[in-house]
């Protein structure tokens, strides 16, 4: 297929590119300012000029902290843009995929969230997200919104980025390492993401689906993985989210169930764990970012 990855510059967006490429589609990568996802002219224009058979979209304003103060921008970017992609899409006659969220819950949940979970946003970024769907939906038939989770790749900012950074100097430094343990979800490597969605483009199922790995843990599960992966001899402790306030509400509880990919027998996202030890396997980390649930 001749896919048109929007997005391509972004953590998701690289992967997908990657994997699709090797996968044998015809890719063609956009990313701003090539296409500017609010300006609905220019957007028709790249669309246009590009024919794809689908376009799939990883852009979007992840800073949740930053969304509750940069509401506007939230919106144009998470919502408004996902109505002038699917309407670009309806006019090119493109399947449309667009990236979401376990944001669009509440988190007080005790079981895993399907599709059919009622959601209930916090957070403007959750807020804008879910408006985003339903921008989608209202606009297009031929779509596939796969909401995702606790993200990690080998690009981009992520924990497991900031867990080895942050260990491997407070290790040094002969000082402890806190992480949130009273938040649940299911860590997700980017390239299973993109390989389980490529093998469901060409089926007849459309909607919403959930793609996560298997299983859960919390956040303290997760930095222990990744320091025993790193082999950190590091002090971590556990906490609670209240020792960790941050302008936007976090979910406490985000694991998702891939129940309408497993329905159609095609769910192939594997143990967060099997998922973790592939991801380091692929290759080296990096060390360059910040992450509000450690200290």
């Amino acid at each position: 297929m001749k896919l048109m990855i929007i997005g391509s510059g972004g953590q998701l967006g690289h992967d997908f590119t990657d994997t699709a490429i090797k996968a044998g589609h015809d890719v063609i990568p956009v990313d701003y300012p090539q296409i500017d996802i609010c300006d609905k002219a220019l957007v028709d224009t790249c669309i246009d000029n590009a024919s794809p058979d689908a376009i799939i979209n990883c852009a979007a304003f992840t800073a949740v902290d930053n969304c509750e103060t940069e509401q506007d921008k939230a919106f144009a970017l998470n919502a408004d843009a996902c109505g002038i992609l699917a309407e670009a899409a309806k006019k090119a006659s493109a399947l449309f995929i667009h990236i979401s969220t376990d944001y669009v819950f509440d988190g007080t949940g005790s079981s895993p969230y399907t599709e059919d979970s009622p959601v209930n946003p916090q957070s403007v970024y959750g807020k804008s997200k879910l408006a985003g769907e339903e921008a989608i939906i209202n606009t297009y038939d031929d779509i596939m919104i796969f909401r995702i989770a606790w993200l990690y790749g080998s690009h981009g900012n992520n924990f497991v980025k900031t867990i080895r950074k942050i260990a491997a100097a407070n290790a040094m430094e002969g000082k402890p390492l806190k992480v949130v343990n009273d938040q649940f979800g299911t860590p997700t490597w980017t390239v299973d993401v993109c390989r389980q969605i490529l093998t469901v483009l060409d089926g007849r199922d459309r909607g919403i689906f959930h793609c996560t790995s298997e299983g859960s843990c919390s956040w303290f599960d997760f930095a222990r993985e990744i320091i025993h992966a790193a082999g950190i001899d590091a002090d971590i402790r556990p906490c609670t989210t209240e020792e960790f306030p941050r302008p936007a509400p976090r979910p406490r509880y985000s694991v998702l169930e891939n129940a309408r990919l497993k329905a159609a027998g095609a769910n192939i996202m594997p143990d967060w764990k099997d998922g973790f030890r592939k991801f380091l396997q692929s290759g080296p980390l990096a060390f360059n970012h910040v992450n509000p649930l450690i200290g």
